[in-house]
């Protein structure tokens, strides 16, 4: 009489965190934000803080994808500042809309408030040659 193995199988069902597409603005919420932000280790992170119905933020947004066509080593990142995503917006200290946080090693190291794509490009390539 042959003695049955028991085999442990772990499910593969494990998830690996949000995805982040090279060339593409990636919304985030309380949830990712974070987990994105480690996952990218050394790049730049660039977070476009916006709400719905902001007029200046729906004229920047097209422009900012082109930077994540444009700019592939750095991540680009969008969160929407509603209500179910005010604890971020807080922990992250926006005040108005739009505000662009440019993040390094997990920390945010500069700021642009406002649609003011110039001064986003500038910050951009300090951070990324810095």
């Amino acid at each position: 009489m042959r003695k049955s193995a028991s085999v442990s199988v772990k499910s593969s069902l494990e998830t690996t965190g949000p995805i982040v597409t090279v060339g593409k603005v990636t919304e985030v919420n309380n949830d990712t934000f974070w987990p994105i932000v480690k996952a990218a280790g050394d790049k730049t992170v660039v977070l476009d803080m916006y709400t719905q119905w902001c007029g200046p933020c729906k004229i920047i947004a097209p422009k900012f994808q082109e930077l994540s066509e444009k700019y592939l080593d750095v991540v680009f990142l969008k969160l929407d500042c509603n209500q179910e995503n005010r604890p971020l917006a807080k922990e992250l200290g926006i005040r108005v809309v739009p505000t662009f946080k440019i993040l390094k090693d997990n920390k945010v190291v500069k700021e642009v408030t406002g649609a003011k794509f110039d001064d986003l490009v500038v910050a951009i390539d300090t951070v990324r040659s810095g």
